[in-house]
């Protein structure tokens, strides 16, 4: 089954769990300046790192038969800091091909996707491109991906529409299909203000690709929850196009998480509870974990959500 086949007919699909947040604190790796985690595709330690925290997702996902999303860590490789690292395009490919390597040594059915993100502060909604700027410079990325064959593209902790709309005009012109995760707070907002479904309207109706779907990350299950029940939110076409989320383990603010020392999270099991909540209340079927989660949260969602699906089997 295909990348977008697996989202039309899996009723429930996992996403990966944290891999920054781990990498730092389990495997004491270092981010680089300028592209973070991209790097740590030639350290040998990194490159190690990634392999088991992949694989130990990938097992969660076959243990409860469901399929896995997981994305390569080059959020910052954009165009502008790959040249200013030192690095060149290869680090895309080489990203990928890492991830791909998991995917073929794994028993479940992994995707791999290319993380991109926002050019500056993601927390911040900072440096904000207009649509067609971001096209052009998210361009670059997209189509690296695109030659490395990965099986979709993933836009993450979108803080703004501008740029999130050139964001998903570049995605769609790589041919891939992709997806655009927007950072919100539990007003039902964007970090720039925009609600979000005025985000998802202004998206769809602005390019000829549409996302797949649509999802929220580096937030709680309850802000996403406070979020989608905001009325301006309450629509058919957040309904229906808004499919998952993955989830922060602490209801912290960004701002609050970013200044916060230590690890930040809740217990794996009220998480799960409240992930299956935006399942039976808002319709989500894509769940994975974000900041301040490992394979305990994972787990735990994987394991309800199975079990859920077995008792509505037999009724």
């Amino acid at each position: 089954m295909d990348f977008a086949h697996c989202l039309d007919f899996s009723p429930c699909v996992l996403m990966e769990g944290a891999l920054g947040e781990r990498l730092k604190r389990e495997y004491r790796l270092q981010p680089d300046e300028h592209v973070a985690l991209a790097g740590l595709v030639y350290d040998a330690r990194g490159s190690a790192a990634l392999a088991e925290l992949w694989s130990e997702y990938a097992a969660i996902a076959h243990r409860h038969d469901l399929p896995l999303l997981a994305a390569t860590p080059t959020r910052r490789a954009n165009r502008e800091r790959v040249a200013a690292s030192g690095y060149d395009a290869a680090i895309i490919r080489d990203n990928v091909e890492l991830l791909r390597a998991v995917q073929r040594r794994s028993a479940a059915q992994v995707f791999v996707g290319g993380l991109m993100g926002c050019r500056g502060d993601a927390y911040r909604a900072a440096d904000v491109q207009p649509a067609a700027e971001a096209r052009s410079f998210h361009g670059w990325q997209a189509g690296l991906f695109a030659e490395a064959g990965a099986d979709f593209l993933y836009a993450g902790i979108m803080p703004a529409l501008p740029e999130a709309t050139g964001m998903a005009l570049a995605m769609g012109d790589s041919g891939l299909p992709y997806l655009i995760s927007f950072t919100i707070r539990s007003d039902g907002r964007l970090l720039d203000g925009t609600t979000l479904d005025e985000a998802i309207r202004t998206i769809d109706g602005s390019v000829e690709e549409r996302p797949v779907c649509y999802l929220s990350n580096c937030v709680h299950p309850t802000v996403l929850n406070e979020a989608l029940s905001q009325p301006f939110n309450a629509t058919d076409v957040v309904r229906d196009r808004l499919w998952g989320i993955q989830a922060n383990g602490s209801r912290l603010t960004l701002e609050e998480l970013d200044a916060s020392a230590g690890l930040e999270s809740s217990d794996a099991g009220r998480w799960a509870d409240e992930m299956l909540r935006l399942r039976d209340d808002k319709g989500l079927r894509l769940f994975g974990g974000c900041c301040g989660t490992d394979g305990t949260h994972l787990e735990a969602v994987a394991e309800r959500l199975t079990a859920s699906a077995r008792d509505q089997a037999r009724r």
